[in-house]
């Protein structure tokens, strides 16, 4: 099973920590963000990894030269003017993800002990195109659900207005997204953006078309995202409380 691990972001929330260390190398109770990953993959039955890398790219590098990776093949894709972002990124990997099965898609600065296993099974179950964990927790960026959890809608932040993927609905299923992904790589044929482009993008595109695109719901499992420090501490106290108890 293969993977893809989503590391070239800037960081610059968390400066000025990260003027000097890429966020996927962010200290949580003495272990680099990347090597929780990386672990947490490894556990799920992924053998095979590739991790894109910008910021600050050459330290990713050489941590991974000086680590076994948690037992994990691991390539780079080098995002070298400027990050791709989500969707760029993993149609720049296509070269490594489209000849297996599906593949995880995970955002470096996501702590969660969600059941990776679960998802996955979920995924092959459904036979989707695509699964994205979701959550029912506050955030300025939410996506919506059919009853069926198909994916049906989008509200950012900076826009008032719902994407909605087809037909509006009266009374969607409003979730989070938590940063990990499973695609089949049958998706890569139909990605028609280039450049830098969200995988949400393409999400939305295709759901409007008739793809199913559904989410898998992790309510009851830990997350938090590092994205500034204040995210951050509140991380690193979790994993401070779960060395305390023994977990």
């Amino acid at each position: 099973m293969k993977a893809m691990i989503l590391a070239a972001g800037l960081g610059a929330r968390l400066r000025p920590l990260t003027d000097t260390v890429p966020k996927a190398l962010v200290d949580l109770g003495g272990v680099p963000m990347l090597e929780i990953v990386l672990k947490r993959l490894s556990d799920a039955g992924v053998t095979d990894v590739i991790i894109n890398t910008h910021h600050l790219a050459d330290k990713l590098t050489d941590f991974l030269k000086n680590k076994s990776g948690a037992g994990l093949k691991i390539e780079i894709s080098r995002e070298i003017f400027f990050p791709l972002e989500t969707g760029g990124g993993v149609k720049k990997a296509a070269w490594f993800l489209k000849d297996d099965g599906p593949f995880f898609l995970y955002n470096c600065d996501v702590l969660t002990d969600m059941d990776l296993k679960a998802m996955m099974a979920a995924h092959l179950k459904n036979d989707t195109l695509a699964t994205v964990a979701v959550k029912e927790r506050a955030s300025a960026r939410q996506l919506f659900f059919d009853a069926d959890m198909n994916l049906r809608g989008r509200l950012n932040s900076n826009d008032p207005a719902v994407q909605w993927a087809g037909e509006p609905l009266n009374d969607p299923v409003r979730l989070a997204f938590s940063g990990v992904h499973v695609i089949s790589p049958d998706i890569f044929p139909l990605m028609t953006e280039s450049g830098v482009f969200s995988i949400m993008d393409v999400y939305l595109r295709l759901a409007a078309a008739g793809a199913k695109i559904k989410g898998f719901r992790m309510d009851g499992y830990y997350w938090q995202d590092i994205g500034n420090i204040e995210k951050l501490e509140a991380a690193r106290r979790h994993m401070a409380g779960q060395k305390n108890s023994g977990k």
